[in-house]
Parts: C-alpha cells; sequence; structure tokens
C-alpha cells in the first residue's frame, strides 16, 4: 500500500469499459463460527491471487470494508469475460464447492454478488488530497482541467440529464 497523495484535485480517465463487483458475506448467526469464519477465510488466497496475476486475469483493483455483520468488495475489472473466467478458474471453484459442500442453505452465513457493466464516458469520479484509492488505483489518474471541473462535464455527453456537482 502506498502513502503517496496527489495534491489537489485530480480524477480518472473514463475511456475505456469496465465491470464493478461488489461481493461480500453476511454474517446471519454471529455464533456459528464454524459456519460463517471458512467462508471469510476463503476470500484473502483468492485476492492474492488476484492481484499477483492483474495482467493475466483482467482484474484492476479492489477496495474492502467490513462491518459489524456484513462485508463488501468492490472491485474493478477490465470486462464480465475476464470476471466470469476468474469465477470459472480452479481457486474459485474450489472455494465455491468447499461453501456449497459446508454451507448450502443454511442461514448462518450469506454471500452476494452484483455485477455492474459500466460504458467508457458513462462514470466519473473526483479526488481531492487523496492517496489512490478506488477507481484512482484501478485507472490512469489525470488532474481536472478547469473546462472539465463539473461532473457533467467530465462525464461529457452522456451527462447531458444530470446537473453538474
Amino acid at each position: 500500500m502506498t502513502d503517496k497523495k496527489f495534491a489537489g484535485r485530480y480524477t480518472t480517465d473514463n475511456q475505456d469499459d469496465l465491470v464493478v463487483f461488489l461481493i461480500g458475506m453476511r454474517v446471519n448467526k454471529r455464533f456459528a463460527l464454524h459456519k460463517w469464519l471458512p467462508v471469510f477465510f476463503a476470500m484473502p488466497g483468492m485476492i492474492r491471487e488476484l492481484y499477483m496475476n492483474k495482467d493475466k486475469l483482467g482484474f484492476l483493483s479492489m477496495e474492502s470494508y467490513f462491518g459489524l455483520r456484513t462485508t463488501v468488495m468492490i472491485q474493478y475489472w477490465r470486462s464480465t469475460e475476464d470476471l466470469i473466467a476468474y469465477a470459472r478458474s480452479e481457486k474459485h471453484m474450489a472455494a465455491w464447492k468447499n461453501f456449497n459442500q459446508k454451507i448450502g442453505s443454511n442461514p448462518s452465513v450469506g454471500i452476494y454478488h452484483e455485477t455492474y457493466k459500466v460504458k467508457a464516458g458513462d462514470y466519473e469520479s473526483i479526488y481531492g488530497n487523496m492517496s489512490p484509492y478506488g477507481l484512482s488505483k484501478a485507472l490512469n489518474v489525470i488532474p481536472v482541467e478547469a473546462h472539465r471541473a463539473s461532473a457533467k462535464q467530465r462525464l461529457g455527453k452522456n451527462a447531458a440529464k444530470t446537473t453538474s456537482i
């Protein structure tokens, strides 16, 4: 992890399609540790694999959040094809098989994912005096230009019906 901070305002280049993938789990029965801990601990190995093989797998970056009962990872991928290929990988399939064998429909722990395909030009980001975070870890960082100072301008023609922020 880096402590490098970009002074001032910057954004990310939105010239490429990307996939935003949310994945997480919810502890439904706190004292059923034997059910939800294996689910929780299945993810770090896959995340290590993704970071070690980013270029090959199409994984761009991610952020994690841990709540009292629910976790979520926001992952950025180059394409749905890359994401689906990883879902069919040996490491992921082993974790999925293990989950189904040990948890199945047991209500102690829940899992979820959501996938969003985002077209080039249909997303924007803004950062002020921040370390690389979110999309700025996944995509090229560029300064916010004076003539592109609003969200509407950064989104271009695709933001015709939005108001500036």
